[in-house]
């Protein structure tokens, strides 16, 4: 790790981590950029591909870094029927060309199914992460033991900004199973031993979340809604819904009372705005009254309304009931490792080691503005995570952002800042979220399988 980047990353570790001036940070981060790149591109392969395509064969400016950020779905570009017919070693193959250590020589002598194969590479130095979407297909990518300790540092230093320092002596509540190769479980879990004291720190479940389980009824769930399923899986998969969804409601319950047994100290929850509502529905019946959790608490809500049916003012209901606590919110996504903290004006901070990229909507082009020259812009969400050995740290999201380019955030520190306003650009529209010249680099994986 060259000086320069080294120094960006170790700068969270300071008080001022999140006032930094970008005219200062700026020079450092291009150079940081460029370093990275021109390593980066000699080991993946995939990388070095979409380099000499797009003609950028070094970083001058943060423009070049455009047409080499990765889309998401270049973590899902191998062939289905690579994990369909247990062709792990095929698979090694494929996430070899977006990795920077070779995980090729993996002994994957009877795996089965994916998350052994997962365990199996874990197990060898290559800390995966894996997505599963709408249509049962996973996201994997490779980190390594450096880059999570160094996650793990990040998220020590970013946790309850800017009111508190997370110093392991809470009770921590965390409303996901305990174990699991996904990116939420993973900052739960780093979240509980940055937080928590021991002996005082509780999870939903300790069922380990099985990537193989929840991609199959992502699957089978597609080809209901494509009525391509048989009468005999749908009773299957009903059956096997019904029993998760009586399983994690009873853990809730149980949980629910722990919770507000220690509701009168300061204590760290984190959880989706159903399980939140559970938690005052318990409470309701204990007749336990708004506003009675300790002050200091860190509470964090989210996600978990799809499908779910919750009354309009869920978000108002939860705030009533916890109360004057500190709420814990970040910017981030699976692909960047570095979240960005919300401050008091509710809005995201950049940390110095993370490169924002504000880009047109189809992802193509860089919308440059000077540091401290105003005006609040839209545009697609890039970035380039400079703490990632493990692969390359650059993505185009799907994100519509608005970007604040004052000299000044309305808390007093240093901008450019994020607004509190963020949606995925399928939302918004028409819908149809197109992605351009990023979406092309899944054709490179495919071909720098065969090299």
């Amino acid at each position: 790790m060259t000086t320069v980047r080294r120094q960006l990353l170790d700068m969270v570790l300071e008080p001022d981590a999140y006032n930094r001036n970008p005219k200062d940070i700026y020079p450092m981060q291009l150079e940081a950029a460029r370093a990275l790149f021109a390593e980066r591109r000699e080991q993946i392969s995939v990388l070095r591909r979409r380099a000499e395509e797009s003609g950028v064969g070094e970083i001058r400016s943060f423009a070049d870094l455009v047409p080499l950020l990765f889309s998401h779905t270049v973590y899902k570009s191998y062939p289905p029927s690579f994990v369909e017919q247990g062709r792990w070693d095929r698979m090694l193959q494929w996430l070899k060309t977006l990795s920077v250590n070779d995980p090729t020589g993996v002994d994957v002598t009877g795996v089965t199914n994916v998350d052994e194969w997962i365990e199996r590479l874990g197990a060898a130095g290559h800390r995966l992460l894996a997505t599963s979407g709408s249509s049962g297909k996973c996201s994997f990518l490779n980190a390594t033991p450096g880059d999570y300790e160094l996650k793990k540092r990040h998220f020590a230093h970013t946790l309850g900004f800017p009111w508190l320092r997370p110093n392991r002596d809470r009770p921590v509540f965390m409303l996901t199973p305990s174990t699991g190769p996904n990116s939420a479980i993973e900052a739960m879990i780093i979240g509980a031993e940055a937080w928590g004291r021991p002996g005082s720190i509780w999870f939903l479940t300790d069922e380990p979340l099985r990537i193989s389980e929840v991609s199959a009824m992502a699957a089978l769930r597609k080809r209901m809604q494509e009525g391509l399923a048989t009468p005999g899986e749908i009773a299957g998969f009903e059956r096997e819904s019904a029993d998760t969804a009586r399983r994690m409601q009873a853990a809730m319950h149980a949980l629910c009372d722990t919770i507000l047994q220690h509701r009168h100290e300061p204590i760290v929850l984190s959880g989706l705005w159903a399980q939140h509502m559970m938690i005052i529905a318990r409470a309701r019946e204990l007749g336990i009254k708004d506003g009675d959790f300790h002050p200091k608490s860190h509470i964090s809500a989210g996600g978990g309304v799809k499908g779910v049916a919750l009354p309009p003012d869920y978000k108002e209901q939860v705030d009533r009931f916890y109360g004057a606590v500190h709420r814990g919110t970040g910017y981030g996504m699976t692909e960047q490792a570095q979240v960005m903290p919300r401050c008091e004006k509710l809005r995201y901070h950049v940390p110095p080691g993370l490169i924002m990229l504000l880009l047109d909507q189809p992802g193509e082009q860089l919308i440059a503005r000077e540091p401290g020259s105003g005006g609040v812009v839209e545009g697609r969400y890039g970035f380039l995570d400079l703490l990632y050995d493990g692969r390359w740290g650059g993505l185009i999201s799907g994100d519509r952002i608005h970007v604040d380019y004052a000299e000044r955030c309305p808390c007093g520190r240093y901008g450019p800042t994020i607004l509190d306003d963020i949606v995925r650009y399928a939302q918004v529209g028409s819908g149809d979220d197109h992605i351009g010249c990023a979406g092309t680099i899944d054709s490179y994986v495919r071909g720098a399988m065969n090299e």
